[in-house]
């Protein structure tokens, strides 16, 4: 009975990790390009890939720069003459920076040196500095980010996969953010 018993739990601890090994999401060799809210790896070559405990301990500590990359939802085209359109609100981690559309697979010159001059700018020019990148729980965004900031040259990349989502399912505080001004002022990705 008890071998009985012994064989019938292995069977599931085995059934069950090669059902975990299955599900595991491998790392594209370039940027995810499509289905961006989707199960992302665990994984981002070169880069630390971090908890929640984690991000909260570098901010705590002030050790790191965060940055946003959380899309900014567009003003609609065929919105009626005189009507007032609302950015709904993002709140994000204090002391991050925004930098929205920077994580799509693709991105428009002037949204790729807007990504490039943000984190120039957020890091002082320090390709040493820790970057934290970020958006939402399973947003590729912010994994598609990462990877283009070590492109970069920047050396101390973290990502941080949970985003704020995470952040906030630990109670952690968030504040009301903009979007840090771009120096074309267009919305292009």
């Amino acid at each position: 009975m008890i071998r009985c018993a012994a064989a019938v739990i292995l069977s599931i601890v085995a059934l069950t990790g090669a059902g975990r090994a299955e599900e595991l999401v491998p790392e594209p060799e370039g940027y995810r390009t499509e289905n961006y809210r989707a199960d992302v790896p665990e994984t981002l070559a070169g880069a630390r890939v971090l908890t929640t405990a984690e991000a909260e301990a570098i901010w705590r500590a002030k050790s790191g720069v965060f940055i946003d990359v959380l899309p900014r939802p567009p003003k609609p085209s065929n919105l009626p003459a005189g009507t007032v359109w609302r950015d709904k609100p993002r709140f994000n981690i204090p002391g991050s920076i925004w930098l929205p559309d920077t994580g799509y697979g693709e991105l428009a010159d002037a949204t790729e040196n807007y990504l490039r001059q943000g984190v120039a700018r957020a890091s002082g020019n320090n390709r040493a500095a820790l970057i934290v990148v970020y958006c939402q729980a399973n947003c590729w965004m912010s994994w598609n980010a990462a990877k283009r900031i070590q492109t970069y040259g920047y050396t101390n990349v973290a990502w941080y996969p949970d985003g704020t989502d995470g952040w906030e399912r630990a109670k952690l505080p968030t504040v009301e953010s903009q979007p840090e001004p771009r120096p074309d002022a267009k919305s292009e990705r």
